[in-house]
């Protein structure tokens, strides 16, 4: 409990630190390029509405195996290339057809769970949503915390809920959604960050993108600064992926300039950095086009699902 007791937040600098990242940081041309090609490698490309159907997550999985149009990537010098994004990210009835259609790809198939987005279902319910998902094929298990432990102080019940998710995962990898927007303050995100690395979760998220207030650039510092401080205590590298919101290219390379410049290049690839998104990709493929032909196109030449 010391390492949870003695976490500070500085509310005025965290806001100066984000603040001052637009000014400081900016790729053009080539380089912004570059940048965004490999932000579409960390993408989880996400459908999570009440009106998702099979063939709309099939065309989804399409989309992940050939995230941008091949013509662009040509005049990319990308011919050829795998190119592909980090997973996708359904609810647990889709995650059978979503692993038949990723079929051969190694891209990685995610289920949220835990009755998400609220996670107020009862426990045992939780559990066996993890495993079915599991069962089903999922890689990935992105889980709902229980707000309440967090607004109440009691860390000791959120690491049990954690450790148990972590167990019920078995070898799939636990990814655990903050929900930050109803944690009120970045001392309660950094304390719950905190507690469920410790719990053992691979992955800290912020957002089930269905919250007020979802990823923001202060509440990212926030969880960044608790994976550099858990890594320098432990030797574990814990990842981190921002969702909700980030709808545009500019957003994206704002967290990725803060992922380089709080824990370093490795936190650039899929493998510790995802970015849960609908809409975004769309927008990164209209940048690439741009770039390459001066033009900008319309959003429907662009299709994700």
């Amino acid at each position: 409990m010391d390492w949870v007791d003695e976490i500070r937040i500085n509310l005025s600098a965290a806001e100066r630190r984000v603040a001052s990242l637009p000014g400081r940081r900016t790729v053009k041309k080539d380089a912004q390029a570059a940048w965004l090609l490999k932000a579409v490698t960390c993408i989880d490309l996400t459908t999570l509405n009440g009106d998702d159907t099979t063939e709309r997550v099939k065309r989804l999985c399409a989309k992940a195996r050939a995230p941008v149009r091949s013509d662009i990537l040509a005049a990319l010098g990308f011919a050829g290339r795998d190119l592909h994004t980090g997973a996708v990210c359904v609810y647990h009835r889709f995650v059978a057809t979503a692993v038949e259609a990723l079929d051969g790809s190694d891209i990685p198939v995610a289920a949220v769970s835990t009755g998400f987005p609220a996670g107020l279902v009862p426990h045992d319910l939780k559990l066996k949503e993890i495993e079915a998902s599991v069962r089903d094929g999922a890689q990935e298990i992105d889980i709902v915390i229980t707000r309440e432990h967090v607004l109440t102080g009691d860390w000791r019940a959120l690491y049990a809920e954690v450790r148990d998710f972590r167990a019920a995962c078995g070898s799939a990898h636990l990814k655990t959604i903050l929900a930050t927007g109803d944690l009120k303050t970045l001392r309660n995100v950094a304390k719950a960050s905190m507690v469920c690395m410790m719990a053992g979760a691979d992955f800290i998220k912020t957002s089930t993108g269905k919250e007020g207030v979802n990823a923001t650039l202060p509440v990212t510092l926030a969880m960044l600064r608790m994976i550099r401080v858990y890594q320098e205590r432990t030797g574990y590298k814990i990842g981190f992926k921002p969702a909700g919101g980030i709808s545009t290219a500019k957003d994206v390379l704002n967290y990725q300039f803060l992922m380089k410049e709080e824990l370093g290049r490795d936190w650039l690839e899929p493998d510790l950095f995802r970015i849960g998104a609908s809409s975004l990709l769309a927008d990164i493929e209209r940048q690439l086009e741009h770039h390459v032909t001066g033009r900008y196109s319309a959003f429907n030449r662009h299709p994700v699902g």
